[in-house]
């Protein structure tokens, strides 16, 4: 018989969030918010945690999101429903909680769902969107973002209040977390979403989103990369299954060469992607978010091949920038094929990046003193491994 679980009141009683419809800084109606404005929605209550938000969540476009005391091990991925809530769902799916708080290992192949810290009461023209951290994608962690009465995975809809939740199924490695791991950010935007191409074009006209032609058409396309390092010809890496476990919150602790294989450069320029194999790859083009935008990586398209591209799809302002110490920043890419093996070709489009404009600049830029791992990065591993 399972557990049900445990909740707390989401807001203190005193305390009912005012909602304003702008905040002091924007400059535009409609947009993503950037860190000050994710400041004044903790301030505002609009966002809550028991013992608060902290400050080292509140990154340049995005909040991380922090794993609770619990997870719940459940039979199967589930959305609520229009009329369910997710603990009423987990009376009926789940197996087993396991408690996080003096930290727990999460099995591959399982599927977890955990409670976040957070809580959130959203304005009528706020909405959230989620992806995994680039770190979690990185080690193949597949998380997705849930909440009561949701029909779509990683949205959170204007005007809920509610609690968070987190369906979290490692596929390739275990992963030791713990309360108050992160795994996952959560990103806000003021009103509809608004991207176009012609936007697009003018950005790279004005700035050079990529340092060479930009292939624009519904988002700006990247290549793979399969000609690699100069002198050692290294392309990528392939994980290697049964390597052992990874603490997700210890950093540049293990040794790259006991969970990866390294790829590399081959004479037919190509490589070929075995099914249901992971790899982390890099785009040929050195990549820039100007201040104004953040952006995301489109995760799959049929239309270009039978695989997923980047599974942690989010990239903050100012990455890649010059301005923030990025220049030369190329998009490193987590992938795995589907059903049959698929052939890659250097130069190939694997992916489209949506750019997003914000709704006022951040004070402070991915990478600006921030200590962000993966500024100026070319092909990298997540930060949980010990770099040469």
């Amino acid at each position: 018989m399972s557990e049900e679980p445990q909740t707390e009141p989401l807001f203190p009683v005193e305390e009912e969030a005012k909602i304003p419809l702008m905040t002091k800084g924007q400059t535009h109606a409609v947009g993503v918010l950037p860190a000050h404005g994710i400041a004044n929605m903790v301030r505002e209550k609009q966002i809550w945690a028991s013992g608060g938000v902290l400050d080292e969540q509140i990154q340049p476009a995005s909040l991380d999101l922090r794993l609770g005391e619990e997870a719940y091990r459940v039979r199967a991925s589930f959305l609520p429903g229009e009329k369910g809530t997710v603990a009423e769902k987990l009376k009926q799916l789940a197996y087993h909680k396991v408690d996080l708080k003096n930290g727990a290992v999460l099995e591959t192949d399982c599927v977890y769902l955990v409670p976040l810290m957070e809580a959130v009461n959203l304005p009528e023209r706020t909405t959230g969107f989620a992806n995994p951290k680039s770190s979690t994608g990185r080690i193949d962690v597949f998380t997705r973002l849930i909440t009561d009465f949701g029909t779509e995975f990683d949205k959170v809809p204007a005007g809920y209040k509610g609690h968070l939740y987190l369906e979290v199924s490692p596929r390739t490695f275990p992963v030791l977390v713990r309360t108050g791991s992160k795994l996952s950010q959560l990103r806000f935007r003021r009103g509809a979403a608004s991207h176009s191409d012609a936007e697009l074009k003018r950005l790279h006209e004005d700035i050079g989103l990529v340092d060479g032609p930009a292939n624009i058409d519904g988002g700006l396309g990247l290549s793979i990369d399969l000609q690699g390092d100069k002198q050692t010809g290294l392309v990528g890496y392939r994980a290697k299954r049964h390597a052992g476990l990874i603490d997700v919150d210890k950093l540049a602790a293990l040794p790259i060469a006991q969970y990866w294989e390294p790829m590399y450069r081959e004479d037919l320029g190509h490589i070929i992607l075995d099914p249901d194999e992971f790899y982390i790859l890099a785009s040929r083009e050195a990549v820039t978010i100007p201040a104004s935008h953040a952006a995301e990586m489109m995760p799959f398209n049929p239309l270009v091949g039978e695989f997923r591209v980047h599974y942690a799809g989010f990239f903050d302002p100012g990455f890649g920038a010059a301005e923030a110490n990025g220049k030369g920043s190329r998009a490193v890419l987590e992938v795995r094929s589907r059903e049959v093996p698929f052939i890659l070709e250097h130069g190939q489009i694997i992916g489209r990046l949506v750019y997003e404009r914000l709704t006022d600049v951040p004070q402070t830029l991915y990478g600006a003193g921030l200590n962000s791992n993966y500024q100026a990065q070319g092909l990298k591993l997540s930060k949980h491994f010990k770099q040469d």
